[in-house]
């Protein structure tokens, strides 16, 4: 059990049965009044965020939330295959709603984590930083780059993402998968 104050960024609980994921927490006091610790949580189902404070006299209970790593093989027909990292034999599929924008950064034989709560998938974990080959890019446009111009490149995993002017088709870039924005270029 977690006391109100214990309740911090990146820890999992359970509310009404379900795991929720702890964005952020403040807490702070009101005048005269108790503590309070006011939180944004993502339900890891649903994916919804809300709001919720927890008061003083409130405990709440951690989710015990197992994370398996995997291998990614490919993907066909909105469905995403996996195999247990060290029995390839043992595959299984998991749906593109359920993968949702992440599956665009992931790469054929790679590894991603499944999150698991009560014996049911609850999400996938990618890297936080992945590295792929771009396979599109437009030719720079000599003119006005003081301000640091961008273009759109498409990635081996059929991503789009902006990056900039000086990338070329061919070039390795490290993207981070949290957000989807360029960070740098490993290799040309």
């Amino acid at each position: 059990m977690l006391d109100y104050n214990e309740v911090k960024p990146r820890t999992y609980i359970v509310m009404n049965d379900e795991p929720y994921e702890v964005l952020s927490s403040h807490v702070f006091r009101k005048q005269m009044r108790k503590p309070v610790n006011a939180t944004k949580l993502r339900n890891l189902i649903t994916g919804k965020v809300m709001e919720y404070s927890f008061h003083a006299s409130e405990k709440t209970q951690e989710a015990e939330i197992v994370t398996r790593e995997v291998t990614y093989l490919f993907n066909n027909r909105n469905e995403y295959w996996f195999c247990e990292k060290n029995d390839p034999s043992k595959r299984f599929s998991l749906t593109e709603e359920f993968i949702g924008e992440q599956g665009k950064f992931m790469k054929p034989n790679g590894p991603i984590e499944i999150l698991t709560f009560e014996d049911r998938n609850i999400g996938v974990k990618l890297p936080i930083k992945v590295e792929l080959k771009v396979t599109e890019a437009p030719p720079s446009i000599k003119g006005n780059t003081a301000q640091g111009g961008n273009k759109l490149v498409t990635l081996e995993t059929g991503a789009a993402i902006n990056a900039p002017l000086f990338i070329n088709e061919g070039d390795i870039l490290r993207i981070n998968t949290e957000t989807g924005e360029y960070v740098e270029r490993v290799q040309k």
